[in-house]
């Protein structure tokens, strides 16, 4: 099967090469990575099976973040966290999409306008709920960051995962939507969002880098009802550790030409498309996140400062509704003090699959610094 690293590997020295002053660290850092994940440069171990007593050598992963072969299990752990921080009752999914006129700017300042984006779209969300005439409450929001089409293209927005209803001022109360339709309504929603990115892109010192006519357009938000919320966790869980292309739907790569599918969104019609390795790495790298840019936020009643506020919602709710089974607690058991801090895996051997492998051997890392 095709992947990502091996398009990395024989086109990345002429990526490189071409765009040598555009290249941020951390497109370098993406590339260096994962042409050289799970290959000797990042070392590995070898294992050794207790029942049938065959070895096993396996190379470390890279733990880059944008490497389609690393965090599987990390995905696993954060869609049970917020499962278990999600409460119980009805959500909605809102989308807030930057306009066209900021992508150059967002490519040029990605950690301040990511950041913007998301902190801007909770602030307007967060504001319209306080209004009495539609909540009069403080809403959870769990926000996602996701730059990516499914043809690789460049189209930054923010999911937010938003209870249906929120903690009254005294905190005393849990209180619903006036109208059980919809949360807020949706174009004072986008005006106030545009409204919010434009004095944070003054109080940055970016707002003249933006057309004076972005301010009089109408802004895209788009509101829908979420359910229990927990088939969207699954849904965002895929932009959370995932990134813009798995190399499943990677397909060839022949006379320079990088082949790969995705599902058109408006048909659901697979479609197939053919791009220039270099142009492929240049989509690829532009979803790349700087180092340090968190892509998921929490905000409201579901940010770290206010989880008193979301466990004393959390036991109004369960009252409210004692049908319900309970929710777990989103803080996690205490280990025993005797338990190492980060217990080895239990990995079946491949070879009987009864038995379990054990380390009995490291290879350290490759000590110069070229990846294969």
């Amino acid at each position: 099967m095709l992947e990502l690293a091996q398009i990395v590997r024989l086109h990345g020295a002429a990526y490189r090469a071409r765009f040598a002053d555009r290249l941020l660290p951390s497109h370098l850092r993406a590339m260096h990575d994962i042409q050289a994940c799970r290959t000797a440069h990042f070392g590995g171990h070898l294992s050794r099976c207790d029942e049938c007593a065959k070895t096993v050598f396996t190379y470390h992963s890279c733990g880059n973040r944008h490497c389609p072969k690393c965090h599987g299990e990390q995905t696993s752990r954060w869609l049970e966290q917020q499962r278990a921080r999600l409460l119980p009752g009805r959500y909605y999914l809102l989308t807030f999409t930057l306009p066209s006129e900021l992508r150059a700017l967002a490519r040029s300042h990605q950690k301040q306008l990511y950041g913007l984006l998301m902190n801007s779209a909770a602030a307007a969300l967060q504001k319209l709920a306080l209004d009495p005439r539609y909540l009069g409450a403080r809403l959870g929001a769990l926000a996602v960051l996701h730059t990516w089409t499914r043809a690789l293209l460049y189209h930054p927005h923010v999911h937010l995962l938003v209870t249906a209803g929120g903690l009254s001022a005294d905190g005393q109360h849990w209180i619903e939507p006036k109208n059980p339709h919809y949360l807020v309504p949706v174009r004072a929603l986008s005006v106030l969002f545009r409204a919010k990115l434009c004095a944070a892109l003054n109080h940055a010192g970016l707002l003249a880098h933006a057309p004076q006519t972005l301010w009089k357009k109408d802004w895209v938000v788009h509101c829908q009802s979420a359910g229990s919320g927990h088939r969207v966790l699954e849904y965002l869980g895929r932009y959370v550790f995932r990134i813009a292309i798995s190399n499943s739907r990677l397909e060839s790569l022949v006379d320079g030409q990088v082949r790969f599918r995705y599902r058109d969104h408006h048909t659901q019609r697979m479609r197939h498309i053919s791009l220039p390795a270099l142009e492929f790495i240049g989509r690829f790298l532009q979803h790349v996140l700087p180092r340090g840019l968190s892509k998921v936020r929490y905000y409201g009643i579901f940010s770290s400062s206010a989880h008193p506020q979301l466990e004393h919602a959390r036991a109004m709710l369960m009252r409210a509704a004692p049908s319900s089974p309970p929710a777990r607690s989103d803080t996690p058991l205490a280990p025993p003090a005797d338990a190492p801090q980060h217990p080895a895996p239990q990995i079946a051997c491949p070879h009987c699959h009864s038995g379990q492998l054990i380390i009995i051997e490291r290879l350290p890392r490759a000590r110069n610094h070229d990846p294969p």
